[in-house]
């Protein structure tokens, strides 16, 4: 039978990343909901790209570490 990947040691490994992924969750959340820059359609993508990338990479690299560890 083969053994999860999730196991307590992996879990503790990747706690880590987790405070950067919620922190990167929490602004991308609060900018879609309260937009400072109104009518700025550069700004506003910029806003979310440097978020958005950040949170997908972050968190691919999470799980491909959790997968090798």
């Amino acid at each position: 039978m083969p053994h999860s990947i999730w196991n307590r040691e992996t879990l503790l490994d990747i706690t880590v990343n987790l405070v950067p992924l919620f922190i990167l969750l929490f602004f991308t959340v609060m900018y879609a909901v309260w937009t400072p820059w109104t009518g700025e359609p550069l700004i506003y993508a910029m806003m979310h790209v440097l978020t958005v990338l950040p949170l997908l990479l972050l968190a691919l690299l999470t799980y491909i570490a959790a997968q090798y560890l």
